[in-house]
C-alpha cells in the first residue's frame, strides 16, 4: 500500500462502506480488501508472501492440524465475537491433542451489503486474539455471495501446531477407575449467546467463556504424567463429550451433579427455557480424563492457572454395563438419585459457534 489510494484508486471507507460482490471477484477490489483490511489486522512475514499457500519451514516431529467453521448468531455477543471465537475455537481444538498452536488460515464468506465497519471490527478482533494466543494467521481467502444469500459473514479457520515429544492423548486409552476433571463452570457461552439473542427478555451480565486453552493444557502436561485425554465441550456441551468418550471406550462414565459448577445466571436461563446446562456449549472450558494417581496433581495444576481456577473433579470411569458395548454416562443427582445423561438428537441451540 502506498499513499492514500487503494487498488481501486480510493481507500476503503471502513466506517460507512459495505461489502460488494466485486470484493469476492479475485480482482483489484479483492486485492484492496486484503491490503487495506485483512493484512493490517493479521500482518506477518508469511502472509506478506501473498501466495496461494503459506510456505513454512517446519522441523520434524508430530504435528496436529484442525479446521472449523463459524456461523454464530449474533456476530457480536457478551464476551466476544465471531472473530475471536474463530481463533479460540481452532487453537483449542489443537490444544486438546496436546499441540502447541502455531499457524492459522482463515476463509471468509461475506454477504453483499455487509458493513465494512463490522468486518473491520471482526478482523481486528481476530488479529488481537491471534497475537494473544501466539499464533500467526498465514493464509486466507475471501468470497462474496449475493445479498440475501448469506447472513453477513461466515468464517472458516484451519490450524496446525506441534505436539511435544512423548505427549499422546487418546480417548481409546480410557480405563476403569480413571477420573474426570472439568476446568470451570459449564454453559457460560451458550447462555450468554442465547441471552444476546433474546435481548431484554433475558438481560444478564453473563459473559461468554470464549478463551484460549493451550496455556492451561501446557500447565497440565508440565505437571507430570497421567493425563489420558482432553476435549473442549463446545456444541452439545459436557454431556455430548462424555457420551463420545463412553462410546469410544465402551465403559460407563459416572459423574456427580454436585461436582459440576453452574453459574446462577446459566441455571436461571436454562430453567426458564427448559434447557439442561450440561448440553450448553462452552468455548473456554476443557474436560480431562486422567489416571487416579495423577488426579490431585492435575487438579492443582488446573486451579493454579487463571483459566482453571474453578476446576473440579466431576466423576470417574466405571466398568461397562452388561449387554452394552458403547458405554453409558450416569449422573448422581443433587437429590441422591441416578439418571442417564444421553446424547441429544440435535443441538438445543443452533448457530452457537
Amino acid at each position: 500500500m502506498t499513499g492514500g489510494r487503494g487498488a481501486l484508486g480510493v481507500r476503503l471507507d471502513l466506517e460507512k462502506g459495505r461489502v460488494e460482490m466485486v470484493h469476492g471477484s479475485g480482482g483489484r477490489a479483492s486485492a484492496q480488501l486484503v491490503e487495506e483490511l485483512f493484512l493490517p489486522a493479521f500482518d506477518n512475514p508469511w502472509l506478506r508472501q501473498a501466495g496461494d499457500q503459506a510456505q513454512l519451514d517446519l522441523p520434524e516431529g508430530r504435528w496436529a492440524m484442525s479446521t472449523d467453521s463459524f456461523v454464530i448468531s449474533p456476530l457480536f455477543f457478551p464476551g466476544g465475537d465471531i472473530g475471536s471465537l474463530a481463533v479460540h475455537g481452532t487453537v483449542n481444538d489443537l490444544a486438546m491433542g496436546g499441540a502447541h498452536p502455531l499457524y492459522l488460515t482463515a476463509g471468509f464468506v461475506l454477504e453483499e451489503g455487509f458493513p465494512l465497519s463490522d468486518l473491520s471490527r471482526i478482523v481486528r478482533s481476530m488479529g488481537a486474539s491471534a497475537r494473544e494466543c501466539g499464533v500467526s494467521l498465514v493464509a486466507g481467502d475471501t468470497k462474496v455471495v449475493e445479498r440475501g444469500k448469506g447472513d453477513g459473514i461466515y468464517i472458516n479457520t484451519a490450524g496446525i501446531g506441534r505436539i511435544p515429544a512423548g505427549v499422546v492423548l487418546d480417548p481409546s486409552a480410557i480405563r476403569p477407575d480413571d477420573e474426570i476433571l472439568l476446568s470451570g463452570p459449564v454453559g457460560d457461552h451458550g447462555a450468554a449467546v442465547l441471552a444476546a439473542r433474546e435481548g431484554e427478555r433475558l438481560a444478564t451480565a453473563l459473559l461468554s467463556d470464549s478463551a484460549p486453552l493451550h496455556g492451561l493444557v501446557a500447565a497440565m502436561l508440565a505437571s507430570g504424567p497421567g493425563l489420558v485425554c482432553l476435549r473442549d465441550p463446545t456444541r452439545g456441551g459436557v454431556a455430548s463429550t462424555l457420551n463420545e468418550w463412553a462410546r469410544i471406550s465402551g465403559l460407563s462414565l459416572e459423574i456427580s451433579e454436585s461436582g459440576i459448577p453452574v453459574r446462577p445466571e446459566v441455571r436461571g436461563i436454562s430453567e426458564l427455557l427448559g434447557i439442561d446446562p450440561l448440553y450448553l456449549a462452552n468455548e473456554g472450558r476443557l474436560l480431562a480424563v486422567c489416571r487416579p494417581e495423577a488426579s490431585e496433581r492435575l487438579l492443582s495444576a488446573l486451579r493454579n492457572h487463571p483459566a482453571g481456577r474453578m476446576a473440579s473433579r466431576i466423576g470417574k470411569v466405571g466398568k461397562g454395563r452388561p449387554g452394552r458395548t458403547d458405554g453409558t454416562v450416569r449422573m448422581t443427582t443433587l437429590m441422591g438419585g441416578s439418571r442417564t445423561v444421553d446424547w441429544l438428537l440435535g443441538d438445543p441451540l443452533p448457530r452457537i459457534c
